[in-house]
């Protein structure tokens, strides 16, 4: 299958590797793609060894990276979902799907810029809980793979075209599973959950050492504990919106037995051995806080609201980003107000996703 991916963080890497290598024809997209497309290689580590993939094309074309493109695959952070929308608008043609990994919601407001940005093509939508890999790069050409994903909750928009999606989708991840729809899949976020506990109750170490492992010494009883309440009012509002089970809660991730979670069993022992996440943060500009504080835990807290859920961690936290950025995240995130939807009832916005 002919699959474009968008983008050059930890995700595009270990997609464009992972799945050239599974026999799928890859075409990269990143603004600067001189780096990797002078060799056209890149260098994959995983559990199986270390050797060279042959990308298909790396370009900073970002039109010949779509043409003709099955699926379209977008892992980059949320906040740049806008900047992508308006470049791939003008080239996306009838039947294609787009899939974001995690989404924060962005298969509906970048299938909404597309549309406003006038490309009127029958196109699907998708999106899942995380990245289908722990993955980081370790260099301008090498990614390293810590771990697969073996379970994907997968949520399209519009949710009409969730068979014709899933099919694209699992030609590529077997491991997808379908929920109801784009909002159900967003509150399977998994970033929104475990990243603010983690960097917010480290900010301390973060900004002491120089580099500080949020999930080894990071990850304390305390912090488990908040995770836990915050993952609480997730799944709450799933269940007053009418989502079904399973809600993988974030609990899973750390056990050994029991339901399995996204990453399989047993897999957080993996990421903090491979020391891959032993790191530096800048709480003002990492990931963690634009992506999963700005953007995912302001949904969160906009979704709990119009679900009539309590939602104290999630506000809590968020107040305490909002203090470390000395902006009101509330304000500036993103949620259903701001894409448009905060004044749609729970029947009312479910049937706008259908």
């Amino acid at each position: 299958m002919k699959i474009a991916v968008i983008g050059g963080g930890n995700g595009a890497y270990a997609a464009a590797a992972d799945l050239t290598e599974r026999g799928h024809e890859v075409r990269l997209w990143r603004r600067n793609a001189e780096a990797l497309a002078a060799s056209g290689t890149l260098t994959l580590k995983d559990a199986d060894g270390e050797r060279r993939i042959e990308i298909a094309s790396v370009s900073a074309d970002i039109g010949s990276a779509l043409r003709g493109a099955e699926l379209i695959f977008m892992p980059d952070p949320a906040f740049t979902q806008l900047d992508n929308a308006r470049r791939i608008a003008p080239h996306l043609t009838d039947g294609q799907v787009v899939f974001f990994a995690p989404g924060t919601f962005g298969s509906y407001v970048v299938a909404e810029a597309v549309r406003q940005a006038g490309n009127r093509a029958e196109l699907a939508y998708a999106e899942t809980g995380t990245l289908p890999w722990l993955a980081r790069k370790h260099g301008p050409t090498t990614c390293a793979i810590t771990a697969r994903a073996t379970r994907l909750p997968t949520g399209v928009y519009p949710a009409r075209h969730s068979e014709r999606a899933g099919a694209v989708i699992r030609k590529a991840f077997a491991c997808v599973e379908p929920v109801e729809d784009a909002l159900s899949a967003a509150l399977m976020n998994a970033g929104p959950i475990i990243h603010p506990p983690l960097i917010l109750m480290n900010a301390g170490p973060l900004e002491h050492f120089e580099r500080w492992d949020i999930h080894k010494e990071g990850t304390q009883p305390s912090i488990r504990r908040v995770t836990d309440a915050l993952d609480a009012e997730r799944i709450s509002a799933r269940e007053k919106l009418g989502y079904r089970a399973p809600h993988f809660p974030l609990a899973d991730h750390y056990r050994s037995d029991g339901d399995e979670w996204m990453y399989g069993r047993r897999v957080h022992k993996k990421l903090t051995d491979s020391q891959d996440w032993r790191e530096h943060i800048a709480l003002t500009e990492h990931r963690y806080m634009r992506e999963d504080v700005e953007q995912g835990l302001a949904f969160l807290v906009s979704v709990c609201e119009r679900a009539g859920v309590a939602c104290p961690v999630a506000r809590g936290l968020l107040a305490l980003g909002s203090a470390v950025l000395g902006r009101d995240l509330r304000a500036t995130g993103r949620t259903l107000e701001k894409v448009g939807l905060g004044s749609l009832s729970a029947a009312q916005l479910k049937e706008r996703l259908a």
